[in-house]
């Protein structure tokens, strides 16, 4: 299981710790556990979840490293976080890097460039997930996404 994980976080001490996690969770959830199922793929199931739920976690840890390494936004088209409960709420659904993408452009005012250069991806792959995210927020809000719909220049 070390090793699935490993694989997974490519970081054995982060491993570790989700190997640790899941026999935690397993042994709290012993009750629950299906005799007809196997133990192992029950157990490893509960480690796979932990490694994403903690990859998500360091991915919101590199999200704030990424706007104090940016330094203060530019003046220029920005989201105000207090707009709309519904919009934040969608925001939050959105897969981890489309929400980053979206928080880091119409939160804090960073241009595609800036987000891609911080996050070490390319120009395109933040305007690609821009365009996912708004697509889904729209899906999910119509109207009521505001702003972050709106074309930006």
């Amino acid at each position: 299981m070390l090793q699935i994980l490993t694989g997974i976080l490519r970081d054995r001490t982060a491993a570790e710790e989700c190997v640790q996690e899941a026999f935690v969770k397993a042994f709290k959830a012993w009750p629950r556990w299906r005799p007809d199922a196997p133990a192992e793929a029950w157990l490893l199931r509960i480690a796979i979840n932990a490694a994403r739920s903690y990859r998500r976690r360091e991915n919101l840890r590199s999200l704030g490293e990424t706007v104090r390494r940016l330094g203060r936004p530019s003046e220029g088209q920005s989201l105000d976080p207090t707009h709309s409960a519904e919009l934040l709420d969608a925001v939050r659904r959105l897969p981890t890097a489309q929400g980053a993408s979206i928080v880091l452009r119409y939160v804090h005012g960073y241009s595609n460039r800036e987000i891609a250069a911080s996050l070490g991806v390319a120009e395109s792959t933040i305007a690609s997930r821009l365009t996912a995210a708004k697509a889904r927020l729209r899906d999910d809000l119509g109207s009521a996404a505001g702003p972050i719909l709106e074309p930006s220049g």
